[in-house]
């Protein structure tokens, strides 16, 4: 694992774009696994500014989301579809039939479940995935105990995470119990992935990631075991390193 430092999240996100930029003009068709959450938020505003101000296409490339909520329709303001279609989607050129992002609100969750893990296989699988880490140490939303082998699953979400995402909704009771998730596997079968770690409350978590053992009680722990990861850290993140 490689770590980039910096002295705060505006430096983060832009180091970031800058590299994910660069690899858009050497394959104008790279698929491109995204992630929701305040942490990638500053990423896409780079993004977007690059777009309007450099032109960088993303016509010719497919995205493919980590995760979304159960029970919530696609166009209720705390969906993934929402938040994407928000912070990104709609400020760049990237067709949205090319953006895939697991359906929470299908009939048959199994069945949406193999339907995307196949998908992605179809589409020859994602070049370069943006992840965050939960402060349990949780990627995508795989919880503490969720096997290192797991594909696209349904993951019942941890009391820690919900209150975390709380800020998001209403009130907790709001915020759905379930999810559809990428699976460990899924994550590490990416060629390339860029960890992005912002802010005081997860530096305990990049402390364990980058000092811990390997252990499915940690699920960001397997990265260590993946060829291409790059972790994007700001000053406050690594205060315990």
């Amino acid at each position: 694992m490689k770590l980039i430092s910096t002295s705060n999240y505006e430096k983060l996100s832009q180091l970031a774009a800058e590299e994910i930029i660069l690899q858009i003009k050497k394959n104008p068709s790279l698929n491109l696994g995204l992630a929701t959450g305040s942490t990638p938020t500053g990423l896409y505003k780079e993004l977007i500014r690059d777009h309007k101000q450099n032109k960088t296409s993303y016509k010719e490339m497919n995205t493919f989301n980590l995760d979304e909520y159960i029970g919530i329709p696609k166009k209720d303001r705390n969906s993934y579809h929402y938040f994407m279609c928000e912070n990104l989607f709609e400020h760049i050129d990237i067709p949205l039939d090319q953006t895939h992002i697991p359906d929470g609100t299908a009939k048959n969750l199994d069945e949406e479940c193999s339907r995307y893990e196949q998908f992605i296989n179809e589409h020859g699988g994602i070049d370069l995935q943006i992840l965050g880490i939960g402060q349990n140490g949780h990627i995508g939303f795989n919880e503490p105990g969720t096997p290192f082998d797991s594909r696209t699953h349904i993951i019942d979400l941890a009391e820690s995470t919900r209150k975390a995402n709380a800020r998001f909704f209403e009130s907790l009771e709001d915020v759905p119990k379930q999810a559809i998730t990428m699976g460990i596997a899924s994550i590490m079968d990416c060629k390339e992935i860029f960890l992005l770690v912002s802010g005081a409350s997860k530096a305990k978590a990049l402390a364990r990631l980058m000092n811990g053992e390997i252990n499915e009680q940690f699920p960001a722990s397997v990265l260590k075991t993946h060829q291409n990861v790059t972790i994007f850290a700001d000053k406050e993140a690594t205060a315990f390193l």
